[in-house]
């Protein structure tokens, strides 16, 4: 078996080892996940620009209705969304998994951000931005922006749960990849395993193959302990619920850099408003992400989990009750020591005047510069360690951590 065939076979590249040798930043006990919602999620049916008479005119099939007058009570019959402050509201499928950590103060929501790139293709844009570089230069695509933050933190330990090894996670800096949601049991079985194991004994790749194995053979553990537990009326290992779990898990036990991607977000066609498929998406991401705290444990309180998506939707539904491509989309941020009970960033009225070409959410909180602050802080970055990751940005604090 060649090596190359050995390491797809594997699903994974061998362990990142002496990323960061250079420009070793302070801070490696922190953890960072970024959950990619790729199809551009409907972010004005996530969060809801309430104090728009504009958006209700706009959606007038799927628009979420306005919280209760202050005083009045809520009907459990017709939800609304959640009152967030006088000018934003949070869709109700969240109300029982993701609101608890906006009222704990874990959980921030950035509206108005994305990508200048106004191409409006998934794969242009979402290619763009992990990346992360600039948009006037010609693309590397041998080098994500998750990669390069790698390369900078002391001791980072990067890990894909994806199929994949996503463009992000692209780069000097040798990064594992697994999809979980794929993984049961291993292609290989332990006679096998050490077959393999036994061939590249003595050679440079000992270390990594041993480590590949270790990996799996630790998901395959928690995968076997979780259909046992499904037996006593435990939760379904399917979903991205089960994923997160699994994800919080091995994030808690040695992983600080993580990426995950979760499809389906693409809804042209009877999206839905309180109900339908928008709202069973948002509710069942939402339960996966709730699971973190408790998977991760005490690791929580160093975590911070973005959620970003390539653009937004149309602000105005469509003929079909659906949305279209858009541009400014909301970025949400969660994590033990996140400030968060808040709606963070530079913003501007929701009406028609504001939009970007007559049709979508402005970008006024630019990726490359959050991500930046945020990194900045969460790991301490210098000016130079901050600019191997995203070259030529001016880094925005948006004090999320």
């Amino acid at each position: 078996m060649q090596r190359r065939r050995l390491l797809q076979t594997l699903g994974m590249l061998p362990i990142a080892g002496g990323a960061g040798a250079l420009l070793a930043a302070p801070a490696a006990s922190s953890k960072l996940l970024i959950v990619f919602l790729r199809g551009a999620y409907d972010c004005c049916n996530l969060l809801v620009p309430t104090a728009s008479n504009f958006y209700y005119e706009s959606r007038p099939d799927i628009a979420i209705a306005r919280p209760p007058a202050a005083g009045a009570a809520a009907d459990p019959a017709n939800p609304t969304a959640i009152a967030l402050d006088a000018n934003w509201g949070l869709h109700p499928a969240l109300a029982g998994n993701l609101w608890p950590l906006y009222q704990k103060g874990e959980l921030a929501f950035v509206p108005f951000a994305g990508t200048d790139d106004t191409s409006r293709s998934h794969f242009e844009t979402q290619d763009g931005i992990e990346l992360g570089q600039p948009l006037d230069r010609r693309r590397d695509y041998r080098s994500g922006f998750l990669n390069r933050l790698a390369e900078v933190v002391n001791g980072a330990a990067p890990m894909a749960f994806t199929d994949q090894l996503p463009l992000s996670m692209q780069g000097r800096a040798q990064v594992p990849n697994m999809a979980l949601r794929s993984v049961g049991k291993s292609a290989l079985d332990a006679r096998q395993s050490r077959l393999i194991a036994d061939m590249y004994e003595d050679t440079p790749l000992a270390a990594p193959v041993q480590e590949g194995f270790a990996v799996r053979a630790n998901v395959a553990r928690q995968l076997s302990a979780e259909m046992d537990a499904a037996g006593r009326g435990a939760v379904s290992a399917r979903g991205f619920s089960a994923e997160a779990q699994r994800i919080g898990r091995l994030m808690a036990q040695g992983y600080n850099l993580g990426f995950v991607d979760v499809g389906g977000w693409d809804t042209h066609v009877n999206q839905g408003g309180v109900k339908g498929d928008l709202a069973t998406r948002l509710g069942n991401l939402g339960d996966g992400l709730a699971q973190l705290p408790a998977a991760m444990g005490p690791a929580w309180r160093d975590t911070t989990v973005v959620v970003i998506s390539e653009f937004g939707r149309t602000f105005r539904q469509n003929g079909n009750r659906g949305t279209d491509h858009g541009h400014g989309t909301v970025y949400w941020v969660l994590g033990g020591g996140v400030r968060g009970g808040k709606v963070l960033g530079e913003q501007v009225v929701v009406d028609q005047a504001h939009l970007f070409q007559n049709r979508d959410l402005r970008v006024l909180n630019e990726y490359r510069a959050v991500l930046g602050g945020l990194f900045a802080r969460q790991f301490g970055l210098r000016p130079a360690q901050l600019a191997k990751v995203f070259d030529g940005v001016a880094p925005r604090d948006l004090g999320l951590v």
